[in-house]
C-alpha cells in the first residue's frame, strides 16, 4: 500500500479563512484572497504571530472543500498520514490534535505526525501548500494552491486547486 503525507494548514485547514476572520474581528478591515495573491503568509497578514499565538486559531479553523471526504476515499486505498508542522506555535501542537480527531475521527493518532520540519518524511506521495516542505521530499509531490504559491512556477510539483482534483488524480 502507497503511503501519503498530507499537510494540515493550507491543504485541510482553511487557516486563510482564519486569518480572514480574526483580521476582521480585530479591525473591521475586510480581506480579500484576491489581493494576498503572491504575497507570503506575513505579508498577508500583519497580526499573524498575534493570531497562531491566540488560543482557539488553530482548533477552529474551517475545513477546506472538500478535503474530508476525499481523504476519508484516500485512505480506502493509500496508508494516510497527516503530518503538521506543529511545535514553532505552542497552543498549535494540542489544538491540531484536537482539530484532527474532531474533522477526520477516522485518522488514528499513529496516522498524526507532528513535528518541525517536514524534511524527515519519507512517503511515496506528499500534498502541501509550501515549497519548503516540497523540495526536499524524494517522492511525488502535489502543491496546493493557496494565495502564497498560486503566482509560483511550482517546477518539480504538480499544481493541484481542490481536493475533487486530488481525487480525480489519486483515485
Amino acid at each position: 500500500m502507497k503511503t501519503i503525507a498530507i499537510d494540515m494548514d493550507g491543504v485541510l485547514a482553511d487557516v486563510y479563512a482564519q486569518f480572514i476572520e480574526m483580521h476582521f474581528a480585530e479591525t473591521g478591515e475586510r480581506l480579500s484572497q484576491k489581493d494576498m495573491i503572491g504575497l507570503t503568509e506575513g505579508e498577508a497578514f500583519p497580526h499573524l504571530l498575534k493570531h497562531v499565538n491566540s488560543k482557539g486559531f488553530f482548533e477552529t479553523a474551517p475545513l477546506i472543500t472538500g478535503a474530508r471526504k476525499v481523504v476519508e476515499e484516500i485512505a480506502k486505498v493509500y496508508k494516510v498520514f497527516i503530518v503538521s508542522a506543529a511545535t514553532e506555535f505552542p497552543l498549535s501542537l494540542g489544538e491540531k490534535h484536537l482539530w484532527l480527531s474532531k474533522h477526520f475521527p477516522f485518522i488514528t493518532w499513529q496516522q498524526m505526525v507532528f513535528c518541525g520540519s517536514k524534511e524527515i518524511i519519507n512517503t511515496d506521495i506528499m500534498i502541501d501548500d509550501h515549497f519548503k516542505n516540497l523540495d526536499y521530499f524524494k517522492g511525488k509531490t502535489y502543491l496546493f494552491t493557496q494565495p502564497h504559491n498560486e503566482n509560483a512556477n511550482p517546477k518539480n510539483h504538480e499544481r493541484v486547486n481542490s481536493w475533487e482534483e486530488l481525487k480525480e488524480i489519486l483515485l
